[in-house]
């Protein structure tokens, strides 16, 4: 009987590795578990992609705009509150009519600076040159990276300050 028990044991063991084996080369469900895992970083890189397109189109957008403004100043009698010239860099016009070309944009935000040869901000005579910059404008994020994360340090809430500076072309003073 000992025999037969060391043949019975044998033939389970070639059982048991036949059926391992069978085990070991079924590839049933694999795509779904690489799909798990290569989906969150394809929706982070996605959403990573869009967010720093909103930024960039953002930043031209009033990095144009704070150019139209200088080249407006250059070119005509500057007064350091000038209403027109940040309508212009706001709304696209001088008349301040319409809706603001970025969301949250407003004429507060607009800086104008006159400044002499030296460097120097001026409020009377003629200046060398005139920048025009946006200030405390915040591009607004689509996804709130603190949030996800559950830490508010981490935020893509960046200050947007694009700056235009300019040769003043008049020879006419400051009003």
């Amino acid at each position: 009987m000992h025999e037969r028990i060391r043949k019975i044991r044998l033939i389970r063991r070639i059982q048991r590795r036949i059926r391992l084996g069978r085990w070991s080369t079924n590839e049933r469900g694999i795509q779904l578990a690489e799909l798990a895992i290569v989906i969150p970083i394809f929706v982070l890189l996605f959403a990573a992609t869009a967010e720093f397109g909103r930024f960039f189109y953002e930043y031209t957008t009033l990095a144009k705009a704070t150019r139209n403004g200088a080249r407006y100043l250059a070119t005509s009698k500057v007064d350091l509150q000038d209403v027109q010239a940040k309508n212009l860099v706001v709304y696209g016009n001088t008349g301040g009519t319409g809706s603001p070309m970025l969301g949250g944009l407003t004429t507060n935000h607009v800086v104008i600076t006159a400044r002499n040869s030296a460097g120097v901000t001026q409020t009377a005579g003629v200046p060398a040159t005139i920048t025009v910059e946006i200030s405390g404008f915040q591009h607004t994020p689509l996804f709130n990276l603190g949030g996800l994360l559950r830490n508010n340090a981490f935020s893509l809430a960046i200050d947007v300050k694009p700056s235009v500076t300019m040769r003043y072309l008049l020879t006419t003073p400051l009003v």
